[in-house]
């Protein structure tokens, strides 16, 4: 007898507003010691960018290791304010405000200046390229000031759709590709390990559960393995089996290569102006204002990423603008208090809400306290930060990975039955992989990018912006898709569903998630 036809319900999947399977929401809280656990987890996850940033810059503009250590933590102090800032009166989401690799473009024409070039003694060169960035930075920070506080940001984002965002949050994961694998392959006996740790742990074993149901390998994978390997690369780094390796192996892999420890003072507190005066130039200004627009359109992304993970609905336009406004306050704190780096969300903890299963607003803000207390406390700070980048970059590859994946999950809401939407999204996401990686490969081979004219704040700005997936990516598919085919095509790019959630009372569960904290919604009413 022929078994029978399967019903629709039991080959297809209803598209949901809010993901299911987790723990907590943003709401929600775990118990105090859970939550605490947490927040350090996320603590240490936010140490990689904070680290390796400094560490790349600092000595090309001919700093120190004290000078590295003191960056270093300003960078985890000013990361701290900036988190607390968001999760408090921004988005509300529940989202880490790092450093981004964005900046780094405009940053190096700064230290490759021939007027700081010139400059012999070290010390006072990286003081003034040092106060060179803070002044481009504080200039710099106005772009999303003005588009997140008027609410022009709010208006762009109406010709945004689920089609149109789905590359654009993909990408926010996907496009940085370069910083997992390749990083994990310069020292792989100690990368490698790491990575089928972690998978095992939070993937394989999750089940396993110790007394009040607690799933402790899941929940903490990422504390435990880090310790593990950690241990395991300080045990190869004492018995001497880097000591003839060659250097770049070495700073890979070695636990004690960074200087960070006994370069760092005991207590220290960061405070704005800490390298004098900013000095201001509209070049390098110019330049800057493309990293900040870089890092306007993967916030943006990674916003509506961190919202799924958490169990909310999509941020509203105004909430997403209000965020956009209190990140330029971060950017300005950023030049203010000299850090060597914008602020953007970082999109490696927005991974590990999904990995824990945990989106509660209040780990993220205990993990801000671990970012100031550590900060101030420099020698206990440096000693987490001595974790090798390859331990780091071996769980980028899976949380990254589950950041890109949450961008495609909004293809749902869309009709990929559609040529015209299948044509968008491929398109989209090919580009947004293929010109940036193009724009790596040529600078690399070249040193310059392929903007290379005598202005050099338009080099700046178009090899920046073009370095970027998610902003390549956000460019081709909202362009295509307000372009092309626009007539009768709502249904099919998911407007229906994203409609509701562009104003704040479209959605009744939009009061609950991005109400301002203190009853300040009666001097800020939403719109």
């Amino acid at each position: 007898m022929a078994a029978a036809p399967p019903k629709p319900e039991e080959i297809s999947h209803p598209p949901m507003d809010q993901l299911q399977g987790l723990e907590y929401c943003i709401d929600s809280n775990p118990s105090w010691g859970e939550t605490v656990a947490l927040g350090f987890q996320h603590y240490i996850l936010a140490l990689g960018t904070a680290v390796m940033i400094p560490s790349f810059l600092v000595p090309w503009m001919g700093g120190t290791d004290e000078d590295k250590a003191k960056v270093v933590q300003t960078m985890l102090f000013v990361q701290g304010i900036n988190t607390l800032l968001q999760t408090l009166f921004g988005t509300r989401l529940p989202t880490v405000i790092g450093g981004s690799y964005a900046y780094m473009v405009p940053i190096l024409s700064i230290i490759h200046d021939s007027s700081l070039e010139r400059i012999e003694l070290p010390a006072l060169r990286f003081r003034n390229t040092m106060k060179a960035v803070q002044g481009s930075l504080i200039v710099a920070s106005s772009i999303q000031i003005i588009l997140g506080y008027s609410q022009l940001w709010a208006i762009c984002s109406r010709f945004f759709s689920p089609l149109g965002m789905a590359p654009v949050i993909a990408l926010a994961g996907f496009g940085l590709f370069d910083r997992g694998f390749p990083v994990v392959g310069q020292c792989v006996e100690i990368g490698v390990p790491m990575l089928i740790l972690f998978v095992a742990l939070s993937q394989y074993l999750k089940h396993i559960q110790l007394k009040k149901q607690l799933p402790i390998l899941e929940r903490f994978a990422l504390l435990l393995s880090i310790t593990v390997i950690w241990a395991y690369a300080h045990i190869l780094t004492a018995s001497g089996a880097y000591k003839h390796r060659p250097e770049k192996t070495q700073i890979s892999c070695r636990t004690d290569k960074g200087n960070l420890i006994s370069a760092t003072s005991w207590i220290r507190v960061p405070y704005p102006l800490q390298w004098g005066a900013p000095s201001f130039s509209a070049n390098h200004a110019f330049g800057m204002m493309a990293a900040v627009v870089v890092s306007l359109v993967e916030s943006t992304g990674a916003y509506k990423a961190a919202a799924r993970l958490a169990s909310a609905t999509p941020p509203p336009a105004h909430v997403l603008s209000r965020g956009i406004g209190w990140q330029g306050i971060g950017i300005l704190l950023s030049g203010l208090f000299g850090t060597l780096s914008g602020s953007t969300v970082s999109v490696e903890n927005i991974g590990l809400l999904g990995s824990t299963r945990v989106g509660s607003r209040r780990v993220i803000q205990i993990s801000a306290g671990f970012m100031i207390f550590f900060s101030i406390l420099g020698k206990f700070g440096a000693l987490f930060a001595s974790i090798p980048f390859p331990i780091f970059a071996a769980v980028y590859c899976v949380l990254f990975g589950l950041v890109g994946s949450v961008g495609l999950s909004f293809l749902q809401f869309t009709n990929m039955n559609s040529m015209r939407n299948l044509f968008i999204t491929g398109v989209a996401l090919f580009f947004g992989l293929s010109i940036p990686d193009y724009f790596m490969q040529y600078t690399a081979s070249t040193l310059h990018g392929p903007a290379h004219t005598h202005a050099g704040w338009f080099n700046d700005f178009l090899n920046t912006i073009f370095a970027s997936s998610s902003t390549v990516a956000l460019i081709v598919a909202v362009f295509l898709d307000n372009t092309l085919d626009l007539k009768d095509s709502a249904k099919d790019r998911g407007m229906p569903w994203w409609a509701k959630f562009q104003t704040f009372k479209g959605d009744s569960r939009n009061e609950e998630f991005y109400t301002l904290p203190f009853n300040l919604n009666r001097f800020f009413p939403p719109s």
